[in-house]
C-alpha cells in the first residue's frame, strides 16, 4: 500500500482559508456591530455582540472546512 503523497501547496490554501474565514467573519461582525451602535446609540453592546457572532461563525466555518479537507484526503 502506498501513501498518498501530499502537496505542501495545499496545507498553505488550506491555512489561508481558515485564516481568511476568521478574520473575515470577525471583521463584519465588528463592523456590523459598530454600525448597529451608531444608529441605536448603545455604544458597546452590539459591538461585543457581533464580535462574538462572528467569531462563533467563523469557527463553525473553519471546522467545516476543514473536516471537508480530511475527508477528501481519506478518498
Amino acid at each position: 500500500m502506498r501513501q498518498k503523497e501530499h502537496h505542501p501547496l495545499r496545507a498553505y490554501a488550506l491555512m489561508t482559508a481558515i485564516l481568511s474565514y476568521l478574520a473575515g467573519s470577525v471583521l463584519v461582525g465588528i463592523f456590523a456591530g459598530r454600525w448597529l451602535d451608531r444608529h441605536l446609540h448603545t455604544e458597546p453592546v452590539f459591538l461585543i455582540i457581533g464580535l462574538l457572532i462572528g467569531l462563533a461563525a467563523g469557527i463553525i466555518a473553519m471546522l467545516k472546512l476543514v473536516q471537508h479537507f480530511f475527508q477528501e484526503n481519506e478518498r
